[in-house]
């Protein structure tokens, strides 16, 4: 992700918390938990493979487009629901919670309409290659039958 599209940074003593425009990020700084995250964000093979099971210790990147809901828990933490997959839990205090939800959730549906539009005419242009496909293997054919 490029510097210039983030939209809000916090930066806790043991983790950096980064918003981005398509984007959340969470980022540990040290220890164990930041060389298996280098290694997760490094390897997309094993990211896929090993998600799951190493996301419960180390929260991965996810896309706002990917995200179900965010909220706030009895203990003033920021709750990202993602389906299918373990929820991140952002322990941050009472302000800084409440700026990065006001965020994600004037990010968030941006994120899925855009999402959906290109999804749309990712199926359009397809779409319109099928048919196109089509008659070139009509033409294919009867250029076989004629010879």
């Amino acid at each position: 992700m490029a510097a210039e599209d983030i939209v809000m940074v916090i930066d806790k003593p043991h983790f950096i918390v980064k918003l981005h425009s398509t984007l959340l990020e969470v980022d540990m700084k040290e220890g164990i938990k930041k060389d298996l995250e280098s290694l997760m964000e490094a390897k997309p093979a094993i990211r896929e493979s090993l998600g799951l099971l190493f996301q419960t210790v180390v929260p991965l990147d996810v896309k706002l487009r990917d995200i179900q809901s965010v909220s706030i828990d009895k203990k003033g933490r920021v709750k990202v629901a993602i389906p299918l997959k373990k929820d991140i839990v952002i322990p941050l205090d009472e302000a800084e919670s409440g700026r990065l939800i006001d965020k994600l959730n004037e990010l968030i549906p941006k994120e899925k309409e855009r999402a959906l539009r290109d999804k749309e005419e990712a199926e359009k242009t397809q779409r319109a290659f099928a048919s196109k496909r089509a008659v070139l293997d009509r033409e294919l054919a009867r250029e076989r039958t004629e010879h």
